[in-house]
């Protein structure tokens, strides 16, 4: 039997969270392991595993959230910045499509996120690399 959903279960009352916001389609609470206190997930109502889930007329008011929960974090915290981040599969630990605000400070040692890079090995390996996105991206298209 598959692991229930921890997002589920604060979304449905079953667990216990700090939460920021619960509207229709979205709740916000904070995160049980903060990489710093304030640190928020945003997620969908709806189980879904990636942001490419989301149906795209759910993003205009999902990312709205977002940017007001970016000002908002960084407002109450008093805090300078802020990192805002999705991870999709990789480094995801609760399968439920979740976007984190954490607020920054210089010098907070937060070094993680930035390392290791893999520099190109030629201006023709990037060009490469940008076609191909290019290219996939093209794919993607649903609308003229």
């Amino acid at each position: 039997m598959a692991k229930p959903c921890a997002f589920c279960a604060i979304i449905a009352g079953d667990a216990a969270a700090d939460v920021v916001h619960s509207g229709e389609r979205t709740v916000a609470f904070l995160d049980k392991s903060p990489v710093f206190h304030g640190h928020v997930l945003l997620v969908p109502r709806t189980h879904l595993t990636t942001l490419a889930d989301l149906p795209a007329d759910e993003l205009p008011d999902f990312t709205a959230l977002a940017q007001r929960l970016e000002r908002a974090v960084e407002s109450a915290m008093e805090a300078p910045g802020s990192l805002v981040l999705i991870n999709n599969v990789i480094s995801q630990s609760v399968p439920h499509l979740h976007l984190h605000v954490i607020p920054r400070r210089p010098k907070d040692g937060l070094r993680f996120f930035l390392g290791p890079r893999h520099p190109y090995g030629s201006p023709d390996e990037s060009a490469d690399v940008a076609r191909r996105i290019a290219a996939a991206l093209d794919a993607t298209r649903h609308d003229g």
